[in-house]
């Protein structure tokens, strides 16, 4: 396949667009803070995956920000934290100050005379409008979880992509490639359903996984991720070098 199959890009927006790294870290700040020794920010971002993780499959009918907010709970429970309901819903309500990448806005923008774009986020419809209005409003659609009664990694949220997307704008599967960070949240559960994906590694430089859970063991069977440069004038991004003639990404696709 051809980046010029394709009419749709469909976009992960936390990790891939907004630096929710950051974001997560520096609203934990007042908790960490009340450490006698913090962990490591990688550690803390681990620890809120494995949380969050464990949470969104407990309760996949909550929306996003009350899941914040009992993660802030759980995590502090586990540092032998005692914390308000106050402090809670303020980590909650921090995701409207969650950075977005200084590329991403710039990219889309680029993007969007040229494909139909949609996020497909596990955030809330209210907690996402700051997040929208960072990156500049782009979205021809925005689907939530909220939406979809779900979180990713199930494949009831990239099911409900595909029908909506035929509903909404009449596009099939093989006109879409989806854009994402995460391996677990993204590309194993799209590319088990027969998606185009294309990574776009904003941790390349750092171990581990940040603050999503690694795929499965048999992810590497899955994705043959390779980096190539998009410089053909069909897409130029950002997203890695920050320089609209410089994106490089690991894709399923071939050029």
């Amino acid at each position: 396949m051809r980046l010029s199959d394709f009419k749709v890009l469909t976009f992960d927006t936390y990790g891939t667009l907004i630096d929710w790294e950051t974001g997560i870290h520096s609203a934990l700040a007042p908790l960490l803070e009340k450490l006698e020794r913090a962990p490591s920010r990688n550690r803390v971002l681990e620890f809120f995956a494995q949380a969050e993780s464990a949470q969104q499959a407990e309760t996949p009918n909550m929306i996003y920000s009350d899941v914040l907010s009992a993660l802030y709970r759980e995590l502090a429970k586990g540092w032998s934290i005692a914390v308000g309901d106050e402090e809670a819903v303020r980590f909650a309500t921090s995701i409207k100050d969650w950075p977005a990448f200084e590329d991403s806005a710039p990219a889309l923008q680029y993007l969007k005379p040229h494909y139909t774009l949609i996020t497909l986020t596990n955030c809330d419809r209210e907690s996402y409008k700051g997040s929208d209005s960072r990156l500049g409003r782009p979205w021809d659609a925005i689907y939530t979880a909220e939406d979809i009664e779900s979180y990713k990694p199930s494949r009831r949220n990239f099911e409900y992509l595909l029908e909506r997307v035929d509903n909404d704008f009449g596009f099939r599967k093989k006109d879409i490639l989806h854009v994402a960070q995460s391996l677990f949240h993204d590309h194993e559960p799209a590319t088990v359903l027969g998606l185009a994906t294309a990574w776009i590694d904003r941790r390349q430089d750092l171990e581990g996984h940040g603050a999503t859970n690694p795929p499965q063991a048999h992810a590497a069977q899955i994705f043959n991720l390779r980096a190539w440069p998009i410089s053909s004038g069909l897409i130029r991004t950002s997203f890695a070098r920050q320089r609209l003639h410089e994106w490089v990404v690991g894709s399923t696709i071939s050029i």
